[in-house]
């Protein structure tokens, strides 16, 4: 849908929808047997890992029972159509009565890291630039959860909630450091530590099934290692800074690591040998901010610094489904904007920065948060407050999937159903 010029008047938000042999290394063996004896590693987790082969498969005729649905879905393989879509567009219909519920600005510098906990749906951590992290039930009159950070050169680049004791959380920082952390801001462990201002940490995911932690700094280096701190290995992957790693959430061996050197690469944890063992490379025009695999773990967004999001499939990673033109170009002062997934649908959620360079500009253009529909690219639905009217560059559902947390600057926002008010 074409953006309109701002009502003068408007007060209330709105919604707008529409290759070699060699021999291993001590530390490629050590890595093997972690995955080898890891629960839910062997055979049960092979078979579920979906990107081999679904090149071959054919889409399936009608769909007979529930059972047959999901078990379809898991496979990547196209659903029955009357159920999915339904499900999705009865869902976008929904977001025509999204308002801002709940509104914080707690940080004297902007937000920089988002993540929601995984079983309480109305509890997120957001982190900032100068260290700080809120911890936050946005559903009851206590006083969140204040964590101080030590101000300039503290940023928190990576957020992630333990999923083995939900009442810690893993972080990564421009200090230097991948440490856990429990709710009243104790260290229980530091992962890595570059010890020097010169090196930091940009990224980080965790595992439950492999039990892993995975960093990326920003110096091309990846790090892997087990949850009780053990590094499983220490690799140069990338030429410069790794922005995103994400570990897939059906396959525990699976990684995809985003760099500003303009790739995405996939690779096995398992087989990792050095910065040419990647089981694919994922060319860009432009350095990349993100890479998220899908809660099915069948497909992967990747968000650039300048106009284009991508969507890749698991069964061919050389050639992406679609891309979707979109403004949202890298600024040295505004957190960089990531494009996420929706939690149970084909649905894409990223910040709209209206650039007069883009191809589809037009005057008075809105800041808004756009909504893609993943399989046509097609833009279903934006969000917009003129309230709050700044560049949104985080912005991710909560596992519930009907609850949008956004990042604006100082800034967190909480979209509902729920009328405004509180």
């Amino acid at each position: 849908m074409a953006p309109r010029k701002r009502p003068e008047t408007q007060k209330t938000s709105e919604v707008m929808c529409g290759k070699g042999a060699r021999s291993r290394s001590p530390q490629e063996q050590e890595a093997e047997k972690h995955f080898a004896k890891a629960p839910g590693s062997g055979r049960k987790c092979d078979s579920a890992c979906l990107w081999a082969g679904l090149a071959n498969l054919q889409v399936p005729p009608p769909c007979s029972s529930i059972v047959r649905v999901l078990h379809q879905r898991q496979l990547g393989q196209a659903t029955c159509p009357t159920l999915q879509q339904s499900l999705q567009q009865s869902f976008l219909h929904s977001l025509a009565s999204y308002r801002i519920l709940q509104k914080a600005a707690p940080f004297d510098r902007r937000a920089t890291a988002l993540a929601w906990h995984p079983t309480h749906p109305s509890t997120l951590a957001v982190g900032s630039k100068g260290g700080d992290i809120l911890l936050w039930n946005f559903n009851t009159l206590d006083t969140p959860t204040f964590i101080k950070g030590i101000g300039a050169g503290g940023s928190i680049t990576g957020l992630k909630f333990n999923p083995l004791n939900t009442h810690q959380f893993f972080t990564s920082s421009m200090e230097g450091t991948t440490r856990l952390q429990d709710f009243k801001g104790n260290t229980l462990r530091v992962f890595t530590s570059s010890g020097t201002c010169n090196f930091w940490f940009c990224s980080l995911d965790v595992s439950a099934g492999s039990r892993v932690v995975v960093t990326g700094d920003n110096a091309g280096q990846v790090i892997l290692l087990n949850m009780d701190g053990k590094e499983l290995w220490n690799l140069r992957l990338h030429k410069k800074k790794v922005t995103h790693v994400a570990l897939n959430p059906c396959c525990d061996w699976l990684l995809a690591t985003a760099s500003v050197d303009q790739t995405v690469k996939i690779w096995d944890l398992r087989q990792v040998r050095g910065k040419s063992s990647f089981l694919s490379s994922l060319p860009h025009q432009h350095p990349v901010n993100a890479a998220c695999f899908s809660s099915d773990g069948a497909r992967l967004l990747t968000t650039d610094q300048n106009s284009e999001i991508r969507v890749y499939s698991a069964s061919q990673w050389d050639c992406p489904l679609g891309l979707i033109p979109h403004p949202h170009r890298h600024f040295q002062h505004l957190t960089p904007i990531k494009a996420t997934w929706h939690p149970w649908y084909n649905l894409i959620v990223v910040g709209r920065y209206p650039d007069p360079n883009f191809k589809s500009s037009t005057p008075h253009e809105l800041r808004t948060i756009d909504v893609f529909d993943g399989s046509s690219g097609k833009m279903m639905c934006q969000l917009y407050d003129p309230e709050y009217s700044g560049i949104v560059s985080l912005n991710e559902f909560n596992p519930t999937g009907d609850t949008l947390a956004s990042v604006m600057g100082y800034h967190i926002l909480i979209w509902s159903q729920e009328e405004a008010g509180m």
